[in-house]
């Protein structure tokens, strides 16, 4: 059973090539090839060639030296290297220069770089809890403690 749904299915795409190659004649037939190119017969089918173009390779033939392309001019650049001259001669201002971007990077400052935004958040918790734990102290003391921290902090010297 197998074996004969795999020779319909070559029978299938034989037949479907057959009838490619037989629409792809007729469009050759209809479209004249303009005589960019050579063609070879052979079995009575005309074979359509592209014509060579020689860029690089002269040629010694006198039938082949039509092909040949002219050669290329090369661009004006004078003004082009005029201005990288100029711009050249101009002096540069060293004082717009940043000095510690010349400077070589410590070998772990990439690292700082990435943890530097979990650091802040660290930061902001650390100070909320000994804010949390001084009050806890200040709830749990006495009165009198309290007085005396306030006493304390007023006896800190001052920057005058």
């Amino acid at each position: 059973m197998v074996i004969l749904d795999t020779m319909e299915s070559v029978g299938n795409l034989e037949e479907q090539a057959l009838k490619r190659r037989e629409r792809l004649k007729n469009l050759k037939r209809k479209h004249p090839s303009d005589n960019s190119g050579s063609a070879i017969e052979s079995k009575g089918e005309a074979i359509i060639l592209p014509k060579p173009k020689f860029r690089s390779y002269k040629p010694q033939d006198e039938t082949l030296q039509e092909a040949k392309l002219e050669d290329a001019e090369p661009a004006a650049v004078d003004n082009e290297v005029k201005d990288l001259i100029e711009a050249g001669k101009e002096k540069v201002v060293l004082q717009d220069l940043d000095i510690s971007s010349l400077a070589p990077r410590k070998p772990d400052w990439d690292l700082k770089r990435d943890v530097a935004k979990k650091l802040e958040k660290l930061e902001r918790r650390t100070q909320k809890a000994i804010a949390e734990l001084i009050w806890e102290r200040l709830k749990q003391g006495s009165e009198d403690n309290i007085g005396a921290m306030v006493t304390m902090s007023n006896k800190l010297p001052d920057d005058d």
